[in-house]
C-alpha cells in the first residue's frame, strides 16, 4: 500500500493544539494510508507554553511531503527561518498540498504561496494578516479555506475541520466520519468564524440543534422553512434569522448541503442508484441531485461513487 506523506512543520513557538491536531488525525489511525513526519528547522521547538517539543524530522524530510501542515506559531512571518519558508515554496512548486492551522498561514504568505490567493486565519489575526499580506485575499468569516493545492484554516479546533476536509477529500465521507467518532469531533461543523467573534453564548435550552436533528432525520421528504420554524415554535422570519446566526447559512442553503452529505455517504456506502438515493435525500430526482452534487463538489455522482468505492483503506 503507497502512502501519503504528511509532514508537520513545526516552527519556533508552535501552538501545541494545531500540532497535535493534525499528528493525532494523520498519525494515529492506522488503518488511513499516511505516513506522518513531525518536522522542523532544529531537533527541538519551543511551544507557546513553555514546554519544548523534540522534533525527529528535518526541512530535508518536509520538503519530500506530498502535504506539508504548518501548524500556528507566535513569531511574525518574516521571522521564520529562510530555509523553512524555501521549504515551504519548494513543496508548493513541484505541486505538494501545503496547509496551515490558525496563525500558520503567517508563514505561507511570507513564503509566497498564497499570493494572489484567498486564505483564512485566526479570527484576531487576519486583520493582520491583510494588512501585512495585501496580495492575499483574507476571508475572516469561514473555518477554513480550500484553495486545491492550498488549503488555510482559521484558530486552533478548526484545525480539525480542515484536517477532516482532508480526510473526506482523500478517503471519502465515510472515512472522515470514522475520523471523527474516533476523535470525538462533529465530522462537519456549520457557518464560519463569525460564530465565535464576540457573540453571546447560547443557551442549550434556545439552541436550534434539535431542530436541525429533526430535519436531519426527515431528509427522505421536503421539509420547508414554515415547518422547521413550527418545530422551534417561532414565525418564520424569526427562525430564519436564528439559524442563519447560529450556523452561518439559511435554513435552506443548510438542507441542500446536509441532503448532499447524506448522498456522498450512500454513494460510499451503498449499491443504490442515483434515482434511489435521490428519494432518499429528498432531492426529488436523479437530474436534480446531479446539478446539485456538480454545482457543490465539482464531480459527477458516477464519479464520486467509483473514486470513492474503489479506494480501498487497509
Amino acid at each position: 500500500m503507497v502512502r501519503h506523506a504528511v509532514a508537520v512543520l513545526a516552527l519556533h513557538q508552535v501552538v501545541p493544539l494545531d500540532l497535535g491536531i493534525p499528528a493525532s488525525i494523520f498519525g494515529e489511525h492506522l488503518d488511513l494510508p499516511y505516513q506522518l513526519t513531525v518536522c522542523g528547522p532544529a531537533a527541538e521547538v519551543a511551544t507557546t507554553t513553555g514546554f519544548a517539543v523534540r522534533v525527529p524530522g528535518t526541512l530535508a524530510d518536509a520538503r519530500r511531503a506530498d502535504t506539508l501542515i504548518v501548524p500556528g506559531y507566535t513569531s511574525p512571518g518574516d521571522e521564520v527561518p529562510e530555509a523553512a519558508l524555501a521549504t515551504i515554496a519548494e513543496v508548493f512548486r513541484r505541486g505538494g498540498r501545503v496547509v496551515s492551522i490558525c496563525s500558520g498561514a503567517f508563514a505561507l504568505a511570507a513564503a509566497g504561496v498564497l499570493d494572489g490567493r484567498r486564505a483564512t486565519t485566526h479570527w484576531s489575526r487576519t486583520a493582520e494578516l491583510a494588512a501585512r499580506y495585501p496580495q492575499v485575499t483574507v476571508d475572516p468569516h469561514v473555518l477554513f479555506v480550500d484553495e486545491g493545492q492550498l488549503l488555510t484554516s482559521a484558530g486552533v479546533s478548526a484545525g480539525i475541520d480542515l484536517c477532516l476536509h482532508l480526510v473526506r477529500r482523500d478517503h471519502g465521507a465515510v472515512a472522515a466520519n470514522r475520523v471523527a467518532r474516533n476523535v470525538v469531533a462533529a465530522p462537519h461543523r456549520d457557518g464560519g468564524q463569525a460564530q465565535f467573534i464576540e457573540s453571546p453564548v447560547v443557551a442549550e435550552d434556545d439552541s436550534l440543534s434539535g431542530v436541525r436533528a429533526w430535519a436531519l432525520a426527515n431528509l427522505d421528504r421536503p421539509v420547508s422553512v414554515p415547518e422547521m420554524a413550527r418545530q422551534a415554535a417561532m414565525s418564520s422570519r424569526t427562525f430564519a434569522r436564528r439559524f442563519v446566526a447560529e450556523t452561518g447559512r439559511t435554513p435552506l442553503q443548510w438542507l441542500l448541503h446536509a441532503r448532499i452529505d447524506r448522498t456522498r455517504e450512500l454513494l460510499e456506502s451503498s449499491d443504490l442508484s442515483i434515482s434511489q438515493i435521490a428519494d432518499r435525500t429528498g432531492l426529488g430526482s436523479a437530474v436534480n441531485l446531479r446539478v446539485h452534487f456538480r454545482t457543490m463538489l465539482g464531480t459527477t455522482p458516477t464519479a464520486y461513487r467509483r473514486a470513492f468505492r474503489t479506494c480501498e483503506i487497509d
